[in-house]
C-alpha cells in the first residue's frame, strides 16, 4: 500500500496511482479489503471495461469496488476480513488502453456512489496524496491468484496449464488442497479450467469440469500429482458453469461469466 496519489473521475469514482506518470510501476501491488465484509462479485467483465473486478458488501449495506485488477485473490460468498488481499494492481479492461491503476468506489445500498472516505476523513477531490491506516495484507490470508500453488514443490500455475493466450478470470479454493481456476482467450474464444494442487506429495483423486450453458458437460478426473485438465470449451458470451475437486474439497460455480 504506502504512499498512493488518486485522480477522480467526473463522478465519485476515484483511480489510485502510486505517483503521477510512473506508467505500469504499480502493476502486481497488492490490493486489499478497506473493510470486513462478504464478496458479492469475483469476474472479468467486458461491458463496463472493469477487466477483472471485486465487489465486497460490508455489514451496513455499503459496498466497495477494486477493478482493472490485474488478478482476484477471492471468490463469489467469501467472507474477508480487513487488510485482507483481494486481488494485484492491473489494467484489465476489455474496452480502455489503461496504464496499471486500481480504480476504485465506495457505494450505497442502493448503488449510488458515495464520496468517498479514508481513514476517517472525506477524500478532497479532485486528488490527494493518501497514505492508509489500513494493516495491509494482515488479515485472514488471500492468496494471490496469479500463481496455482503456494508450495514450490508444484511447478506449474494455471497459466502453463491451459497454454498461451490465457488469463486467469475467475478461481476458488479447494481447502487447503489448493484451488480449482477458470480461465479466458479472447484470441480464441475459449474458456479452460484447470484444479492445481498446492502440495504434490504423491497422487490424489481430482477433478475439473466445464459446461458451457446449452452444451454436455466436459469432466477431467482421475488421480494427478499436479493438476486436473485443462477442460476447454469455446464460450464466447455465453454462461459457463465450472468447477472441481481435490479429495473431498469440492467447488461448483452456478451458471456466470456470461459476457
Amino acid at each position: 500500500m504506502g504512499s498512493s496519489k488518486s485522480y477522480a473521475h467526473t463522478g465519485n469514482e476515484i483511480d489510485f496511482n502510486g505517483s503521477a506518470g510512473d506508467g505500469d510501476a504499480d502493476r502486481g501491488r497488492t490490493v486489499v479489503a478497506s473493510a470486513a465484509g462478504t464478496v458479492v462479485m469475483s469476474e472479468y467483465r467486458t461491458t463496463d471495461g472493469f477487466g477483472n473486478v471485486v465487489k465486497i458488501r460490508h455489514s451496513d449495506g455499503s459496498v466497495t469496488l477494486y477493478a482493472h485488477l490485474k488478478s482476484r485473490a477471492v471468490s463469489n460468498g467469501q467472507n474477508v476480513a480487513q487488510g485482507q488481499q483481494v486481488g494485484a494492481v492491473g489494467n484489465t479492461s476489455a474496452k480502455y488502453k489503461i496504464i496499471s491503476h486500481l480504480h476504485y468506489e465506495q457505494r450505497s445500498s442502493s448503488g449510488e456512489i458515495l464520496r468517498a472516505s479514508f481513514n476517517g476523513s472525506p477524500y478532497r477531490y479532485p486528488n490527494q496524496t493518501l497514505t492508509s491506516n489500513n494493516n495491509c495484507g494482515s488479515g485472514t490470508t488471500g492468496k494471490p491468484t496469479t500463481k496455482a500453488n503456494t508450495s514450490t514443490s508444484n511447478p506449474y500455475s494455471p497459466e502453463q496449464v491451459c497454454g498461451a493466450g490465457f488469463a486467469q478470470v475467475d478461481s476458488a479454493t479447494l481447502g487447503k488442497q489448493g484451488r480449482v481456476f477458470l480461465l479466458y482467450s479472447a484470441s480464441t474464444g475459449q474458456n479452460c479450467v484447470t484444479t492445481v494442487r498446492n502440495g504434490t506429495n504423491g497422487k490424489v483423486s481430482a477433478k475439473a469440469y466445464l459446461e458451457v450453458k446449452g452444451k454436455r458437460r466436459v469432466t477431467d478426473s482421475g488421480s494427478f500429482q499436479y493438476y486436473a485438465g485443462p477442460v476447454r470449451a469455446k464460450a464466447a458470451h455465453t454462461c459457463v458453469k465450472w468447477g472441481g475437486a481435490i479429495g473431498s474439497d469440492v467447488y461448483d460455480s452456478p451458471f456466470e461469466h456470461c459476457d
